[in-house]
């Protein structure tokens, strides 16, 4: 298999690449930091058929399409790259929260307005998005990450809907709090904490069942289920409390 990952040089993408670094498989590990992206490459080269890093910032839209147009051919895309502003209630600057879409949700459409032809023309490929719990319930502290996410899963959901006969599957995950540079940056006490490891072997099997929609850990995901499903005064006094404890 022709697998790219974006979102290659740390934490889940990283850990994705080498679960996917065997004989059988072709690797193009996209993202910014280019000496990571060596390192990377030099670790797992041996063990694949091929491994080839392309150096990108994925809110470069320009360069990202042009580098996808290089890609003669992909069968799965893992769209993993993303980035999170912390937890605070202060009012986000534009330029912040416009960077954080680019990323975590327009440089996916960037990406797939290349490479969706591509899969249509050969009536196969595989479009994984990495999502997050975060995005079925928002928290003051984070509403812009949560939102970002939730557009992710809306667009997801129509892409599967739009491309079920033509032999393209679409995996939808929502990881909750995996260690990560990203959650490094999280001050609380994180409920559910998995590894890197751990998450990522998650996150992989999900991608190898073709699973449509994978919340994890289950208990995290009845726990928000729950949550939404309570009347909206309880459940806003709910998330009132939480707020206070923080």
């Amino acid at each position: 298999m022709k697998i790219l990952i974006t979102g290659a040089s740390s934490g889940i993408g990283e850990a994705l690449a080498r679960l996917y670094a065997t004989k059988d498989n072709e690797l193009f590990l996209l993202a910014r930091r280019e000496e990571r992206l060596q390192e990377l490459q030099n670790e797992l080269a041996p063990l694949t058929k091929k491994t080839e890093i392309i150096v990108c910032d994925v809110a470069d839209f320009d360069k990202l399409q042009r580098k996808m147009r290089e890609l003669l051919d992909v069968d799965v895309v893992i769209l993993n790259a993303g980035i999170s502003l912390g937890h605070s209630l202060e009012i986000t600057p534009f330029t912040e929260f416009k960077k954080l879409y680019d990323v975590n949700v327009l440089s996916n459409h960037a990406i797939l307005e290349v490479l969706l032809p591509k899969f249509l023309e050969k009536k196969s490929g595989k479009i994984v998005f990495i999502s997050s719990l975060a995005s079925l319930l928002s928290m003051p502290s984070s509403k812009v990450y949560s939102s970002s996410k939730r557009a992710l899963n809306a667009y997801a959901e129509g892409l599967r809907y739009k491309y079920k006969n033509d032999g393209i599957k679409v995996v939808n995950i929502l990881p909750g709090f995996i260690k990560s540079e990203m959650t490094d940056k999280n001050s609380f006490k994180m409920p559910f904490l998995l590894s890197t490891e751990a998450g990522a072997k998650r996150i992989y099997d999900a991608i190898e069942w073709e699973k449509r929609f994978y919340p994890f850990p289950l208990r995290f995901y009845c726990i928000i289920k729950l949550l939404n499903l309570l009347p909206q005064f309880l459940r806003d006094k709910i998330i009132n409390s939480l707020i206070k404890r923080t």
